[in-house]
């Protein structure tokens, strides 16, 4: 039977350095390549010696897809291509192939050039690991090979992030990246054919959570900022600076005009200018409201939010800052966090999940002491709030998911095991389909049951339709009497008669015989009359013949009566019946083994 394989690199049972390894029909496709925030050695990357020892990737892998810009999905694209080696197609949507670069040169400055890390990959290898992308448009169709095929779909989440419909012949798999079934501000809902695949490979980061209202969300967020600037404190919100900073920031500017507030809201400069060009750039990517409103006003020229400099941080009085990265392991927003730390007015609002091992997951956790590089402590006194206003799909929205593609089986990705265990739970539960969550390095196998199409002739269901059959219905299969003929790579199911035709054959009659022995005393004729009547009184409703030529004939079947050589009284009764009498022929000979009432 064929079968599909899953084999995560990374974001098995784990969230961050998304790789994950399909094998389907032949074909091997990498989706995303991520790399893992919390880490600083060599887990960062995926381990990609899994696939090869030594020499290219390219020999293994037929394509990659990259679901989105964030870089726990494209993170080591530059590494796994230019230095592990691979010179196949890269495919991604339009903003993604924009936006990619910038953030994974960002990183490598942090990284290369502030921190003095030696085995990473360079300016020069983004730019040729670029140039092998392919974008890739919404609900286009494209022919990776002459066999495996690949579709994108809307996943709401981040701009241009896509879900990814990926079929060899007739099997396929879904990955969806990460994704959001909820609209926010400045993204519309995800959504997908009912395309029935044979695995759907899910993220589950908030796979135990049911967020509440979006609109309690935000008020309790504009109510906490307030608070704190009313007290003359300083707000910092680390995000990272695509996604969750537009919506951030929309919220806040609409808030600030209507309120009137005076207090300078900045945004970590640099990476953002950036952001909102690719944001005004790629405005069909967003939701229906902005697109509509864009002509008088488009939601991305900020009237309130400011450039920033790092000076600002020790300017007196109020202030929002937005700044990036969003776990406050690095970056601009780690040094104003060091920099307020200290001040009980202060507020840091984390918007969005945190990775073990950040500055951001420790406080969130109540570490109130923190160790920083140099064995300096910190101490934190600044308020510390978590609000969700995470783009990922809550275990509701997953649910959702589920519902729309109707996949064969489910595999969970991107998620925390435990949390994991209990969604799976559910699924199973409620869907009756198989769910698997393998760890890093670990391949599950789903046998899979390909569906052959076959055409069929419009005679042979108008003779179904004749016969009095229920008209056909999708849910419910049923068997239909025909000649299968194979012509030019495709299936055809007709009448066997218009077979006969087509191939210019002709027609044999395959007779079945049996012979009965029977104990009888009469004399041949006798018994053949005696057969007859017999026949008469058990068979109401089906042709019986008498005929003169000493044979007795019901439908098709022939019935002759012959004296046995070797034994007196004995008769052999001999049956001969075509195929399409099967099961009457079958009935007579079991009946006449019987023997014949005595009071014939």
């Amino acid at each position: 039977m064929p079968e599909i394989k899953v084999t995560p690199l990374g974001a098995g049972q784990d969230v961050g350095r998304s790789c994950i390894i399909v094998s389907i029909g032949g074909k091997n496709i990498m989706l995303d390549c991520g790399m893992h925030m919390g880490y600083n050695d060599d887990r960062r990357f995926p381990d990609f010696s899994y696939i090869v020892q030594n020499g290219r990737l390219t020999d293994f892998l037929d394509c990659v897809i990259i679901s989105h810009f964030h870089l726990d999905h494209c993170g080591a694209l530059p590494y796994m291509s230019e230095m592990v080696g691979y010179d196949g197609p890269i495919y991604m949507t339009h903003p993604t192939k924009a936006i990619c670069p910038i953030l994974l040169e960002d990183f490598r400055k942090i990284t290369v050039d502030k921190k003095g890390e030696t085995n990473f990959f360079t300016s020069q290898m983004i730019k040729d690991c670029m140039k092998k992308v392919i974008p890739l448009n919404l609900h286009q169709t494209v022919q990776v090979d002459d066999e495996l095929e690949i579709k994108a779909y809307y996943a709401g989440h981040v701009l241009g992030a896509a879900m990814v419909h990926i079929k060899v012949g007739s099997e396929s798999v879904v990955y969806t990246g990460d994704y959001n079934m909820t609209p926010d501000r400045h993204l519309g809902a995800a959504w997908i054919d009912k395309c029935r695949p044979d695995i759907l490979i899910s993220e589950s980061t908030y796979a135990t959570t049911i967020r509440d209202s979006k609109r309690c969300r935000e008020r309790d967020f504009l109510k906490k900022v307030h608070e704190s600037i009313e007290r003359g404190g300083k707000v910092l919100i680390p995000v990272f600076a695509l996604g969750r900073a537009q919506e951030l920031c929309i919220l806040l500017e609409t808030f600030w005009e209507r309120m009137n507030l005076k207090a300078p809201i900045y945004f970590s400069t640099g990476l953002t200018e950036k952001a909102n060009h690719y944001y005004k750039l790629f405005i069909t990517w967003t939701n229906q409201k902005i697109r509509k409103t864009f002509v008088q006003r488009n939601m991305f020229e900020f009237k309130h939010i400011k450039a920033f400099d790092r000076s600002y941080a020790d300017n007196p009085g109020p202030m929002v800052v937005f700044a990036t990265p969003g776990m406050l392991h690095a970056g601009q927003s780690l040094q104003i966090f060091k920099k307020w730390a200290g001040n009980e007015k202060n507020m840091v609002i984390m918007p969005g999940y945190c990775v073990q091992g950040t500055i951001g997951h420790k406080i969130l956790n109540g570490q109130r002491k923190l160790e920083m590089e140099g064995r300096a402590t910190l101490d934190v006194k600044l308020q510390v709030e978590y609000m969700s206003f995470s783009a990922h799909a809550d275990a509701k929205g997953i649910m959702q998911l589920i519902r729309m593609a109707e996949p064969r089986n489910m595999l969970l990705v991107h998620g925390e095991a435990v949390k994991m265990e209990f969604l799976k739970g559910k699924i199973e539960q409620e869907f009756s389909i198989d769910c698997y969550m393998p760890a890093n390095g670990e391949t599950t196998t789903v046998t899979t049951n390909p569906k052959v199409p076959v055409d069929m002739s419009l005679n042979l269901l108008k003779r179904e339709m004749a016969l009095g059959g229920p008209l056909p219905d999708p849910k419910k299969p049923r068997i239909m009497h025909g000649t299968l003929i194979m012509k030019d790579n495709s299936l055809k199911l007709v009448s066997s008669e218009q077979a006969l035709k087509e191939l210019g054959l002709n027609e044999h009659q395959l007779r079945f015989t049996c012979r009965v022995q029977l104990h009888d005393p009469h004399s041949d004729p006798d018994t053949l009359r005696r057969i007859y009547t017999h026949l008469k009184s058990v068979l109401k409703g089906y042709a019986i013949q008498h005929l003169p030529d000493g044979t007795v004939m019901v439908e098709s079947i022939v019935i002759k009566v012959s004296s046995s050589p070797e034994e007196a009284n004995t008769k052999v009764i001999l049956l001969s019946w075509s195929y399409q009498d099967e099961d009457l022929g079958s009935f007579l000979s079991t009946l006449l083994k019987k023997g014949l009432p005595s009071g014939l």
